[in-house]
């Protein structure tokens, strides 16, 4: 049953601090004998404030001006009240005031669920994802402070438009350090995650609607970099005069026959090998970036590397399966191995998960399901954007595709010679 209540709206003048014949205007809003207090940020001279009527004297232009606001505000307040009476909610006079300044329930700005969001994925996410989480955010309050002048938005006010704008914004933007303005596949990669915001505050009911409804993301399809087999022998077999270009070698290679990632396997240790079911030997672990499970079998060239660093100086010292160094400097130390070696490309340490799916893996006919479960990918579709089919393999296919199809042909004129050719 509802109950009715007592509910009412008047404006009256407070006096500032400052020792003037000055006061802000408020409104006083009262339900049920309680009573809150919203300043309209408006001052004016007690001299001006006609205090039975709650409206301001005369009829100059600054006199109608601040008396319209005053009917506009009451009218607002009011509507705020029948909103909330109409929704069955319990209505306070604290509830018509944050309803009012958009503070209640309803009325989540983006500021709010981005801190939210932080504090959800914290411990959910890996370093790296909320890494670039952050930078999304980064962009995101530089658009507010640039374009929309301000630093804040209600969720409410999120619409198409400001979806297409955010997108101007981040293709006109040139980031600190970076020669020329982000790529087109970066710029949705950073709407990809607002979304993925937005969606949460859509299901959480923070909004009625949702803005991304009509957005489509579109990204354009790009070639990722590999070593080809000449090159990865290049690289395998070239004395280094440098120990530490020597090691650095010797980690991508690793990477090459493992498909592993540099964070991972950056924590490797003696304890993530175990045999297999095959009886060789294995590495066992899990990807830092998705949880999920690594399993390889260990190849020759891998083999001989861990035997090589078994009792080397740095792995005993960091009690890893092989030396540590930052992911910074083994990619520009990287560069210089690519200039020694005659490689042409530029290398970067991702490039050996590509190269081990592409050159080692699939191009030597290792089925992509397989491939898929090496990387630990938890969808193939990710797997298909390492795999390329190479040349060399259609080659090789279409080769044995001739043999199957004469073999055939002789068959068929051998048991029927009186058939003409």
């Amino acid at each position: 049953m509802r109950t009715k209540n007592t509910f009412s709206v008047h404006f009256w003048v407070k006096p500032t601090n400052e020792k003037v014949n000055q006061g802000i205007i408020y409104a006083r809003i009262t339900v049920n004998q309680r009573r809150v207090l919203v300043s309209l940020k408006r001052k004016i001279s007690f001299d001006l404030w006609d205090s039975s009527k709650k409206k301001v004297k005369g009829t100059s232009s600054e006199a109608k001006q601040i008396n319209h606001y005053l009917d506009s505000t009451k009218a607002r307040i009011f509507q705020c009240y029948q909103d909330l009476n109409s929704s069955g909610k319990k209505i306070t006079a604290q509830l018509i005031k944050a309803t009012y300044l958009g503070e209640d329930e309803n009325s989540k700005s983006l500021q709010n669920l981005i801190d939210y969001h932080s504090r959800k994925i914290e411990h959910t996410l890996s370093p790296g994802t909320i890494k670039n989480f952050k930078i999304t955010e980064g962009y995101i309050f530089k658009f507010l402070k640039k374009e929309k002048k301000t630093t804040d938005v209600y969720l409410r006010e999120l619409n198409y438009k400001f979806l297409c704008d955010f997108e101007d914004f981040l293709g006109s933007y040139y980031p600190k350090g970076h020669p020329k303005a982000m790529g087109h596949n970066t710029i949705m990669k950073h709407i990809q995650r607002l979304r993925k915001m937005v969606t949460l505050a859509y299901n959480m009911e923070w909004i009625d609607k949702d803005p991304f409804r009509r957005w489509k993301n579109t990204f354009e399809k790009k070639d990722r970099e590999f070593l080809s087999v000449g090159e990865l022998s290049n690289l395998e077999t070239y004395e280094f005069p440098v120990e530490r270009l020597d090691r650095v070698r010797d980690l991508f290679v690793f990477s090459c026959y493992t498909g592993i990632s540099y964070v991972d396997i950056m924590k490797l240790t003696k304890d993530n090998i175990s045999i297999g079911l095959d009886r060789n030997k294995w590495i066992i672990s899990k990807r830092q970036k998705t949880n999920t499970p690594i399993k390889v079998p260990l190849l020759e060239p891998v083999m001989e590397m861990i035997k090589k660093y078994e009792e080397h100086p740095m792995t005993i010292v960091s009690g890893t399966l092989l030396p540590k160094i930052t992911n910074e400097k083994l990619n520009v130390y990287l560069k210089e191995v690519a200039i020694l070696c005659g490689i042409k490309k530029i290398l970067t340490f991702h490039m050996a998960r590509h190269t081990f799916a592409t050159t080692v893996t699939l191009s030597n006919g290792v089925p992509i399901e397989t491939v898929s479960k090496l990387l630990g990918h938890t969808k193939i579709s990710t797997t298909q954007i390492y795999a390329r089919v190479l040349e060399n393999k259609i080659s090789q296919d279409m080769n044995a595709l001739r043999g199957i199809l004469k073999q055939k042909k002789d068959e068929d004129s051998t048991q029927n010679p009186n058939v003409a050719s």
